[in-house]
């Protein structure tokens, strides 16, 4: 291979990506990480992170991103800004590698010998601008992270599946009461984490209702919601500190087309722990992770990516 192949170039700037860097930098593999179109990923719109070990006062999430940043660069790590449009892998027959992957981010075209593809998954939100300058106010997509911090208030969960469902059953440890929202009457969640909820004593539910504001961007702080009927039109607020979205996330893995396993809604699917099926390329952090999607984890699957690189630029000679 000519000397514009690098050793490991890395897709995504969150936490697993990031980690992944530093233990392949600490390896003397140079590696390159592109940005995104979400640089640091959910960690960037993220405030105080009170759960990533290490921190007893907590740290807040784009200063961890920096911090992991700098820890990369300092042992080599090297950064491009800009959004990977298609990737070209290897054929499962290629095992020694003899073909470079190519890295194809519109404006240029980069090869490696080893891809790590930490590109992560993005929650999908409303879309609402008072909900885009709240986020980290009081507006989040992850209870686990944030549920936290709003005991012994009222919540607000929007979304009708599973993935709110189950939302909405955790935050009850924290708030006194949590309205769950949906814009329809029918839900899409499985008949059991439905019948969970309505029977916890701290759920309420709406129906066929959608959120038309939340309040308030001027205190910077969530005091409620402006809520309407989609079928008789009735509008009215409702006091609550802060608002959850269940609704879902979408994992950045469009690039890699059908030259990868994933599952019903676009998840890559490892062979084992990191591998794919395509010689020299790893997957780590939430663009294969639908359960935990937390800090820790995507660190953690990003380490094993970058041990499980080395090993293979061992086993076909470099």
């Amino acid at each position: 291979m000519s000397d514009n192949v690098r050793d490991v170039i890395i897709i995504g700037s969150g936490c697993s990506g990031l980690t992944a860097a530093i233990y392949a930098a600490r390896a003397n593999l140079k590696p390159l990480v592109i940005d995104g179109h979400e640089p640091g990923g959910q960690l960037g719109i993220t405030t105080l992170v009170e759960n990533f070990p290490g921190f007893p006062d907590g740290i807040q999430g784009p200063e961890l991103i920096e911090n992991m940043r700098q820890q990369a660069a300092r042992f080599g790590a090297e950064y491009a800004s800009g959004h990977v449009v298609s990737v070209t892998l290897r054929p499962k027959s290629d095992t020694m590698g003899k073909q470079p992957i190519e890295v194809n981010l519109g404006r240029e075209t980069l090869l490696s010998r080893t891809l790590i593809i930490a590109s992560g998954a993005s929650a999908r939100w409303l879309g609402l601008p008072s909900e885009q300058a709240l986020i980290g106010h009081g507006v989040s997509s992850c209870a686990t992270c944030d549920g936290f911090f709003f005991s012994g208030k009222e919540i607000a969960v929007i979304g009708g599946g599973d993935s709110a469902m189950e939302e909405a059953l955790f935050l009850t440890r924290f708030a006194t009461k949590v309205t769950l929202i949906h814009r329809r009457s029918e839900f899409r969640a499985s008949k059991i984490m439905l019948e969970r909820a309505h029977k916890h004593e701290r759920i309420e539910f709406l129906t066929d209702t959608v959120v038309d504001e939340v309040l308030d961007v001027s205190k910077k702080e969530v005091t409620g919601l402006r809520l309407r009927n989609v079928k008789s039109g009735k509008e009215w607020e409702l006091p609550v500190s802060a608002m959850f979205l269940g609704i879902g996330h979408t994992p950045n893995a469009g690039f890699v087309g059908d030259q990868l396993k994933r599952d019903g809604d676009g998840y890559l699917v490892p062979e084992a722990y990191v591998c794919s099926s395509a010689p020299g390329v790893f997957i780590s952090g939430d663009v294969a992770d639908r359960h935990y999607r937390q800090a820790v984890t995507a660190a953690g699957t990003g380490c094993m990516a970058a041990l499980e690189v080395e090993k293979y630029l061992e086993e076909i000679g470099k």
